[in-house]
């Protein structure tokens, strides 16, 4: 696996693998939520990060991750390729290439709960809404110390 940077013309290639990734893992969101949040992230939140991708033989991608501040603030793979050690792959690059240390995951998604913790992070906080404001409470997650490398 390689990652590759990602250049705004792999913005709609992003946005289906995030749509078809939080269809499979966020089944709290409703059809309301996922169409509020679409136009965000592909409007404003893609140039807010630096954007690192994995693709396959044939130039698919087939995750991401976005980072600011230390902060893994997207990792989103397809759902066709969980379990293939893509979401491990990019979380090592994003914490040892991109400095990230943090992480904020939603409560209801027990899943990415436990990927990072497995990871080597640790709860530090938690807030009822989430960054838009909405009732999806975040679990602020910190590296634990030692974990960096």
């Amino acid at each position: 696996m390689q990652v590759e940077e990602v250049s705004p013309e792999d913005y709609p290639e992003l946005i289906e693998v995030w749509e078809a990734s939080v269809r499979a893992t966020h089944d709290f969101l409703s059809e309301e939520d996922i169409n509020f949040l679409k136009p965000l992230i592909l409007d404003e939140y893609f140039d807010s990060v630096e954007l690192r991708c994995v693709s396959d033989e044939d130039g698919e991608i087939l995750g991401f991750v976005g980072v600011a501040d230390d902060n893994i603030e997207m990792l989103f793979v397809s759902p066709d390729s969980h379990g293939n050690g893509i979401g491990k792959f990019l979380t090592d690059f994003a914490v040892q290439d991109l400095g990230a240390t943090k992480v904020d995951v939603n409560e209801q998604n027990p899943k990415a709960v436990w990927f990072y913790e497995h990871f080597g992070f640790e709860v530090v906080s938690r807030s009822e809404l989430d960054g838009q404001g909405r009732p999806f409470p975040l679990l602020h997650m910190k590296l634990a110390s030692g974990k960096e490398n």
